[in-house]
């Protein structure tokens, strides 16, 4: 039509091209990453998820700001009883989860007395492996339904691990109930209980997903002291039932609370998409995650057993889990706030750090004195308390939030091999040294190693050699 007949000049075609139709197909919830476009696009580095990428000079019409058109509350009181009922679900997922070593130290003294460390360490190892492996699928339906249909089931089948649990007497019966049913439904509980509070937070989301997951560390500070003041007066059945009826209480509250703010994402699919790991930031920040979880696993596991075997008292074995676990609540909290001022990864890269010391420089050569276990335990906990509060928020500054859930459990999917394979070969390498732990606390160490050199190459892919940068 001619343009004069209406007196308005009408706008020349610009054709589209390929990147701008991937970089809006992503928008709407395409988890993939095409091949031609840069990953770093889509990756925020400043607390606002409109400013422009450090060294982009693309305007505001690039991807990036499409990208970035969700406003979050940021706080308010429908936000902080999200928080509060995540901290509750995580209670009573995580709270056992960082207890597994009193399981272990004390069926390997009674019900499974008969079996090796390394045999009984496989339990603990499925149940960590489903705990994170499920997540596969329960990203991808949290992004597509939300997370009540996730948390109730979650949080009945952990109840009914516990009471079942009470009557286990043979090593099938824990594998089943504790490893399976528990491994499962703890999946179930915690990874909606992490993705949704990222739906109402974004500058202060380090420290919302901190606070939230200090609930894991208060349930192993408790949980362990708890049940050391239970076994000798009530014996195994009581004690677990009594956890059992704590957890009912905890997720009662979680599922009252926990509910998502954002519509389901458009053309979400409840299926895993493994095309994402074409992001080389994400890929790196996966193999990180997956080596700081498999040496997370170890000492959690054999912390108990280590002091035993050191010549400490058998309270103590008990103790020494709580320090590690009190000073994990540190470790949640402090770097959240830290995340929000100079970046996840730059707060993981530190606790990273951190543990490697606690390893190489204080276990090995003083974990057999009591100050220098002490001190491990209060390292190791503080740092390895950043494992649970950052590392989502680090996978959160590499999609856009509606896909936060499938990249989530993407990335846990495949860390939970580690989780599967961590703590029996611990085991294995426990064995062959003829029960000196040396070489158990060697391998957490070099681990630690390639996992802090993974994160820094995660960071530099993303924004190029440059440390002060906040990312």
């Amino acid at each position: 039509m001619d343009e004069k007949h209406h007196g308005v000049a009408q706008p020349p075609s610009v054709p589209i091209s390929e990147e701008a139709r991937d970089a809006s197909s992503l928008e709407k919830g395409d988890a993939a990453v095409p091949a031609n476009i840069n990953p770093q696009m889509f990756v925020v580095q400043d607390e606002k998820e409109t400013a422009p990428v450090e060294g982009n000079t693309s305007d505001s019409s690039s991807p990036q700001t499409l990208l970035g058109n969700e406003t979050y509350p940021e706080g308010g009181r429908e936000a902080w009883t999200v928080v509060f009922g995540s901290f509750c679900g995580l209670f009573a997922s995580l709270g056992i989860m960082n207890m597994i070593a009193i399981f272990q130290t004390y069926t390997a003294a009674h019900q499974l007395s008969d079996y090796s460390e390394g045999t009984i360490g496989w339990i603990f190892s499925v149940y960590t492996f489903l705990a994170f492996g499920c997540g596969i699928y329960i990203g991808p339906i949290f992004d597509k339904y939300g997370p009540r249909w996730l948390i109730l089931p979650g949080g009945i089948g952990i109840i009914i691990s516990m009471m079942l649990m009470s009557i286990c007497t043979q090593y099938w019966h824990f594998l089943l109930v504790f490893g399976i049913l528990n491994g499962v439904c703890t999946s179930l509980l915690f990874t909606p209980c992490f993705t949704t509070v990222g739906h109402f937070f974004k500058e202060r989301r380090g420290t919302a997903t901190g606070l939230a997951s200090t609930g894991g560390g208060v349930g192993g500070v408790i949980f362990p002291l708890m049940l050391n003041q239970l076994f000798p007066r009530l014996g195994w059945g009581w004690s677990v039932r009594i956890l059992g009826f704590i957890c009912l209480f905890l997720v009662v509250i979680c599922n009252l609370l926990v509910h998502r703010r954002l519509p389901p994402a458009q053309n979400a699919s409840p299926h895993p998409d493994f095309r994402i790991f074409r992001d080389r930031a994400f890929l790196l920040t996966t193999a990180g995650v997956f080596l700081l979880e498999f040496a997370l696993f170890i000492p959690l596991a054999y912390i108990s057993s280590y002091a035993l075997a050191a010549g400490f008292p058998p309270s103590f074995s008990f103790t020494i889990l709580t320090i590690l676990n009190a000073a994990s609540i540190l470790g949640r909290c402090l770097p959240g706030l830290l995340a929000d001022v100079i970046g996840p990864f730059n707060s993981n890269i530190i606790s990273v750090f951190i543990t490697v010391v606690a390893c190489l420089g204080v276990w090995l050569p003083a974990g057999h004195t009591l100050p220098g276990i002490i001190i491990f335990a209060i390292l190791f906990g503080f740092a390895t308390g950043n494992n649970i509060s950052i590392t989502p928020v680090c996978v959160s500054r590499l999609c856009h939030i509606s896909n936060y859930g499938r990249y989530y459990a993407t990335c846990y999917t495949v860390v939970s091999i580690a989780c599967l394979i961590g703590i029996p070969i611990g085991g294995a390498v426990l064995s062959a040294c003829g029960g000196d732990y040396w070489g158990l606390i060697l391998l957490t160490g070099l681990v630690e190693v390639l996992s802090l050199i993974a994160f820094i190459a995660a960071k530099v892919v993303s924004v190029g050699w440059k440390p002060w940068v906040k990312f």
